[in-house]
Order: structure tokens, then C-alpha cells, then sequence
């Protein structure tokens, strides 16, 4: 070998060896929309055109067994960032829907952007946050008829927050604290509020509006920020982590007049349809810089479709934003937490794959630590168990039993093909709603869905076995603090599987 081809080669070699680790440490992109359904997305059944997202399910992988690990938003953002379920934190129901609840994510507490940072990543989070903010507030504070308490009136908007997104391992946070029709209504920068001038809101929850915030505007301005996020990091060498939780299709619909008609469904499909262009805005800044390669992007959402979509005229219309499954937001049926999950890395996942991996959001911080090849703490991601396998091969589906939790408190747990539903009904909004069950119905509902996707037959009474069996293993993940392999760690309170309904 001469000279010139020995040294072709060793840069040859040099340049695989670069690709090689530049795999070990893509950039990390999750765009998280918000109420969402199966449906929703045009390569399953939408009628609403979603082509970015259906770019990414052509280029990559789609998961059609992945849950959210609630079926409400403020649960399900906790258990994405930790990698534990939310019902172990003091949050066992509901959300939070006050400026003034403290921050669900306890200080120190380990998240996916905290372990990404301290492994050499730059991190941002642009969008609704919506796991509480703990303000500063007024001293000399004395509410009114127009300014009440716990609307938001009493923050010291002046001054930053104690605690916000930047306190959880993200470098930079901006966007809103919590959904469009949660106060305070203005946009967040850090910790400190942007405005101009404080106005009422005066329909719906009532709360302090920036005079120039618009709900409408909210994705256009987060698709800016993203854009001009990753613009800046494409000049570093820096890998970087951008979290992109946003506000839509979620209440209130409101898209922007440029998508206004678009659909043909009304308002929701052209919500859709808008939120589908933040994907597409995203994908452009990467292929822009010739970040696509080594950037590993998922799209998701947080639970499933909401009723307040119009559910039933949407289905009219040949739309059904839940496909063929049971239920909706809210219920503990899998038309509450199975949701669309798009993953996209040309670098490592073959394109146009799809796997029927069953997996749960928790799984994400637990993945991107296999990513980088590093181990998490015995108190981080306890609940998470890494798809990096499936990635690589879309056949690997083995995983662990999950749990899944309703508004209302009720539990499910779904092992294989078998799914116990430890409550009467929903547990959320359809029927039969929390209380409502007829007297004669039994405790719990086991359902096998490899024959029953949508959820009709209770097998209980012919399947005593698989109740117990899989009563226990959830009593064993709640004692245990965790449901995967490690040392026992601890809920911040009881956790009680067998709660009284909390009528809906």
C-alpha cells in the first residue's frame, strides 16, 4: 500500500470511528404533544393531514403499544422527566390546575434532563410545563372581588420564581406554567415572567393575563424558539436536549388563523394540523444544519384524545381521534393512555419499522442513559426500562409488566396480552364514570386484548388466576418503590389500589 492510500484509509477509519461515537451521543429531541389520540395521526386512521409526523413514522420506528403513564397531563409530564410513576409522588389523582401548587419534581430529584447535563448535554425546555412553578409573592397582597386568591393575583411577577424548569436540569425554559386554560396567562423565560400588562381573564379559569398574550399565537412562538434553539446549538459541539411539551390539540382548540379551514373537521382537525407543523418546523432546522443523522427524535402526548375535541361529531365526520380503543383522556380504558410514539435516529433505527413493543414514556430516561452508556442512580428511573434494544431491532418487545393510572385514582395493570382494571368502570369520564357502576358490577375488570382491543369482554369471573396474579405483582411494584430491578426505595405517601371512587 503507497503512501496516499494508507493515509485515505486511516481517514477512512478516522471518519467511522467519528460516526461511531457521534452514535453514542446523538442530539435528543421530544416533541410532547397534549391530548392526543391514536387516531389523531394520518398514518393510523386521521383524516386531519399530520405529514411530519408521518415522516417520522416513514424514517423510523412507530410503537403501537406505548401508554402514557397517565391519563391526564400533569402525572404523565412527571413520569417522562423522572421515569417513576407520578401515583408514587403526593399527586395520586387529578392535576395540578392552580399557580400556586408546589412543584411536583422534588429539589434534587433525578430527571432526564439533570443526567443528560451532567453527561456533557446542553438543555432546553420550550412549551407548557405543567409541574408547578413555586413563585414569589406579594407582601403587602389584599385580594378583591376582580383580584381572588389562588388565581394567580397574589404573584410577585416582579421577581423570579424559586423554582422552575431550570431548577430540574434544563439550561434554558420558555414557554407557559401550565395549559392554556390554566393561569397564570403569560409566557415564562427561566424563572421570570414575560409581560407587559397584567388584564383579568374573565371567562373560563379566571386568573392575571398578559395584555399581549395570545392563546393562539402559542405554537407559532414555541416552533421560533425551538427553531432558534437548535440554530444556536448547531454551532456547538455540544450534544443538546430539547424538551418540546406543547399546548395543543388540548383545550382551548384554538388554531391560529393561518390553519383556520385547513381540516375540514373544524377547529380540532385544524388544531391537529397545526400541531403537526411544529413537528415539521423542528425536522427542518435539523436537516437544515445536517443534525438529522445523529438526532434521535420521539413524538408523543401526553394521554389520549379529550372529549372537549367533540368527540362525537369528529367520529361523524369518519374521524375518530381514538381509533378502535375504549374510552378517552381521563379513563383508565386504553383510549386514555395509549397514545401515538414516533422515534426517529436515521443513524441507528432502520426506517419504516414498526414494533408492538409494550412501552410506557417512564421508559425514556432509562433509554437515553443506555444511550450514553451510562448507569442511573438507585433512586432514578424506577420505574423505567430502556428500548434501546427495540431500536436496534424492532423484534425485541420483552418488557416487564405496566402500570396505568386514572383521573380519578384507579389502577390498571397490563401484563402481555392481559390488562386488570381495578375499579368498576372508567375511572374517569365515559361511562360507566367513577360511582355511577351499577351496584351488581364486579370490583374489577380483566380484559385480553389480543382478541378485545376495545375492552368489551370482563374475563374475571373465568380468569380468578390471572387476577390474583396480577394483583400481586402490583402490590409488590407499589412496595417495593419501584417496578424494576433494585434497591427498595420509597413513596412519599400510602398508596391505597383500591381507593373510593371520586365521582366524576
Amino acid at each position: 500500500m503507497n503512501k496516499f492510500c494508507f493515509n485515505v484509509a486511516c481517514v477512512i477509519l478516522i471518519l467511522c470511528g467519528l460516526k461511531s461515537v457521534r452514535a453514542e451521543t446523538p442530539n435528543i429531541v421530544f416533541i410532547y404533544a397534549d391530548d392526543m389520540g391514536v387516531g389523531d395521526v394520518s398514518h393510523t386512521t386521521g383524516l386531519a393531514a399530520t405529514p411530519h409526523i408521518d415522516r417520522m413514522a416513514k424514517e423510523g420506528m412507530r410503537f403501537t403499544d406505548a401508554h402514557s403513564a397517565s391519563a391526564v397531563c400533569t402525572p404523565s409530564r412527571y413520569a417522562l422527566l423522572t421515569g417513576r410513576y407520578s401515583w408514587r409522588t403526593r399527586l395520586t389523582k387529578h392535576v395540578f390546575n392552580h399557580p400556586d401548587y408546589a412543584p411536583l419534581i422534588e429539589p434534587g430529584e433525578p430527571t432526564v434532563a439533570q443526567m443528560l447535563k451532567d453527561n456533557g448535554y446542553h438543555t432546553a425546555c420550550v412549551g407548557k410545563w405543567h409541574l408547578g412553578i413555586q413563585w414569589q409573592y406579594q407582601d403587602d397582597f389584599t385580594p378583591t372581588a376582580q383580584k381572588a386568591l389562588k388565581q394567580g393575583w397574589d404573584i410577585d411577577f416582579e421577581k423570579p420564581a424559586v423554582i422552575s424548569p431550570t431548577s430540574h436540569g434544563f439550561d434554558y425554559f420558555w414557554g407557559i406554567a401550565a395549559s392554556l386554560d390554566m393561569p397564570p396567562y403569560l409566557f415564562i423565560e427561566n424563572g421570570k415572567a414575560v409581560k407587559t400588562e397584567l388584564v383579568a381573564k374573565k371567562k373560563g379559569r379566571k386568573g392575571p393575563r398578559d395584555i399581549a398574550f395570545r392563546p393562539d399565537g402559542c405554537l407559532q412562538i414555541f416552533a421560533e424558539k425551538s427553531v432558534a434553539y437548535i440554530d444556536e446549538r448547531a454551532k456547538e459541539e455540544k450534544p443538546f436536549f430539547l424538551y418540546l411539551p406543547l399546548s395543543s390539540p388540548h383545550s382551548p382548540v384554538v388554531p391560529s388563523q393561518a390553519w383556520k379551514g385547513k381540516s375540514g373537521l373544524g377547529k380540532y382537525g385544524d388544531f391537529l394540523m397545526e400541531t403537526d407543523w411544529v413537528v415539521g418546523e423542528v425536522l427542518a432546522a435539523l436537516d437544515k444544519h445536517g443534525l438529522a443523522e445523529n438526532t434521535l427524535v420521539v413524538f408523543s402526548t401526553d394521554n389520549g384524545c379529550s372529549n372537549s375535541a367533540g368527540i362525537p361529531n369528529l367520529i361523524k365526520q369518519g374521524h375518530n381521534p381514538c381509533g378502535k380503543l375504549r374510552g378517552h383522556k381521563a379513563d383508565i380504558y386504553e383510549g386514555g393512555h395509549r397514545v401515538p410514539f414516533v422515534v426517529r435516529w436515521p443513524a441507528m433505527v432502520k426506517p419504516n419499522t414498526v414494533t408492538d413493543r409494550l412501552t410506557c414514556q417512564t421508559d425514556f430516561i432509562r433509554t437515553c442513559a443506555d444511550v450514553l452508556g451510562v448507569e442511573l442512580g438507585d433512586n432514578s428511573g424506577v420505574d423505567s426500562v430502556s428500548f434501546l434494544p427495540t431500536l436496534k431491532d424492532p423484534s425485541i418487545v420483552q418488557r416487564d409488566a405496566v402500570v396505568h393510572h386514572s383521573i380519578n385514582g384507579s389502577f390498571a395493570i397490563r401484563e402481555g396480552d392481559w390488562k386488570l382494571a381495578l375499579c368498576k368502570g372508567s375511572g374517569g369520564w365515559t361511562d360507566p364514570k367513577p360511582g355511577k357502576s351499577p351496584a351488581s358490577a364486579p370490583d374489577v375488570q380483566l380484559f385480553n386484548l389480543a382478541g378485545d382491543i376495545g375492552e368489551r369482554y370482563n374475563l374475571q369471573a373465568k380468569h380468578p388466576d390471572r387476577v390474583k396474579s396480577l394483583t400481586e405483582t402490583l402490590k409488590r411494584y407499589v412496595e417495593n418503590g419501584r417496578s424494576t430491578p433494585g434497591p427498595v426505595q420509597s413513596n412519599a405517601t400510602k398508596v391505597n389500589l383500591y381507593a373510593a371512587p371520586v365521582k366524576m
